[in-house]
């Protein structure tokens, strides 16, 4: 059995787990030119009628996401030697 290219295609499912006006109305995924992204969408209406605001983030964003900075290096007390 062949395995179904999805590069260049998504979809999109009502999100169950909205809370609150900022959280998308909608949920999914889409892969465009061979790369993941999570895919949001609110439904809108504005001066032109009713319309649907898309956002996207690559899906490797949060593992990508800059390290922690270090822990500060312990205060040195008056009776230990100086760095240098």
């Amino acid at each position: 059995m062949a395995e179904y290219d999805n590069t260049n295609r998504g979809a999109m499912f009502i999100n169950d787990r909205k809370q609150g006006d900022k959280h998308p109305d909608y949920k999914g995924s889409i892969n465009v030119g061979g790369k993941e992204f999570w895919l949001s969408a609110w439904m809108k209406t504005g001066a032109k009628g009713e319309f649907i605001s898309l956002s996207i983030e690559p899906k490797e964003a949060k593992s990508d996401a800059a390290p922690a900075p270090a822990s500060k290096p312990a205060s040195r007390g008056m009776d230990d030697k100086p760095p240098f």
